[in-house]
């Protein structure tokens, strides 16, 4: 048996199984939208989802330097690998690399890893849960230098999303390794 969940951590779930259940059917009605309740309801409570738990914060500034910031990095990418494809073709070395995150939240996991994905050049493959770390197929890794470019890329697009939606210890993290970066310390 498992224990139960109280229905507040299940608020964010249900909210999204609701508007998934609108979309599917193309029906926002409000008759459509309490079956779709009820169905995520019966969902909830027969089938194992772990609760996704918010950080209990919103930046909206550091919300919209995240947004900028990605749509920077998608179209930066995008002529990276048009100019990859045109100048390298068949020949460019790819690689799986591992990122180790600083999170336990399965939430920014998860957006880290969507976002990564988003931006051309990178896949995620596989995710460690247990250990935070996110394996990704990358386009164009051909030296131990550039594969650290990346994980930093990585660990930039976390710690953006940390700064908007993470809890308050994860940003507490974030800004101890800024810090510590700039008085010269190790990371």
């Amino acid at each position: 048996m498992r224990t139960r969940i109280p229905l507040l951590a299940e608020i964010p779930l249900l909210v999204w199984l609701v508007i998934l259940w609108g979309a599917l059917w193309q029906d926002y009605s409000l008759g459509n939208l309490v079956f779709g309740l009820a169905i995520g309801l019966v969902i909830v409570n027969i089938f194992y989802l772990p609760p996704v738990e918010l950080g209990g914060r919103l930046n909206l500034l550091a919300s919209a330097v995240f947004v900028l910031t990605f749509i920077g990095s998608v179209a930066a990418a995008s002529f990276q690998v048009l100019w990859v494809s045109i100048t390298k073709g068949p020949r460019t070395k790819n690689a799986v690399l591992a990122v180790k995150l600083r999170t336990r939240s399965d939430l920014i996991v998860t957006a880290t890893g969507h976002t990564i994905s988003l931006i051309p050049g990178s896949l995620v493959v596989d995710v460690d849960r247990s250990t935070s770390t996110l394996y990704l197929h990358c386009l164009d890794i051909s030296s131990p230098e550039s594969a650290e470019r990346f994980r930093d890329q990585v660990r930039r697009i976390e710690a953006g999303l940390i700064r908007s939606i993470g809890s308050k210890e994860e940003l507490a993290i974030i800004r101890a390794e800024k810090q510590n970066a700039s008085t010269g310390g190790s990371r």
